[in-house]
């Protein structure tokens, strides 16, 4: 996992720096510059506004006594949005973007929920977080020497299934 990390935050600058030489030699540095500086304000407004209307449901919630746990994802999804979107540079702005607004928050939200976070609590809690708790025998036991019982019901003899076979 500190590979990926290690990786991620050496390829992300340079991925983010070719894009900047690419877009200032199509419109120009000028505008390259301004449009950086435009999509850090505007960003910064909009995971502003999401962070107050995040916070607001986490008190309703709590006040309801309902767990957060939504709402607490959004919540550091909304500061990586705020620290992608100050970051200078158009690929973090887009992930800023996509971190930020509530239609596509919700999918990365679910992502991390299935793929991330379900798996880590499983692992730390042995499946008591999520109630996948293994509840027969012991977990390393090798069962194939256990009895197993058919829950079917005994043949009748006087069945009019001609594909089982009588005893006579």
């Amino acid at each position: 996992m500190l590979k990926w990390l290690f990786a991620l935050f050496l390829l992300v600058p340079l991925v983010d720096a070719a894009v900047l030489v690419y877009v200032g030699t199509q419109i120009g540095w000028a505008l390259t510059i301004l449009l950086v500086v435009l999509t850090a304000l505007v960003g910064s407004l909009l995971v502003r506004a999401e962070g107050r209307r995040t916070i607001t449901s986490i008190q309703q919630k709590l006040v309801r006594g309902d767990p957060p746990a939504n709402n607490l994802i959004d919540g550091g999804l909304l500061i990586a949005a705020g620290a992608l979107l100050v970051t200078p540079g158009l690929v973090t702005d887009l992930l800023g973007f996509l971190f930020a607004i509530p239609l596509t928050r919700r999918p990365i939200r679910s992502a991390l929920k299935r793929w991330v976070i379900i798996p880590k609590l499983d692992k730390k809690t042995g499946g008591f977080a999520t109630g996948t708790v293994y509840t027969y025998g012991f977990p390393d036991q090798d069962n194939s020497d256990t009895v197993t019982i058919n829950s079917t019901p005994n043949e009748s003899t006087d069945s009019d299934d001609p594909s089982r076979e009588r005893n006579s």
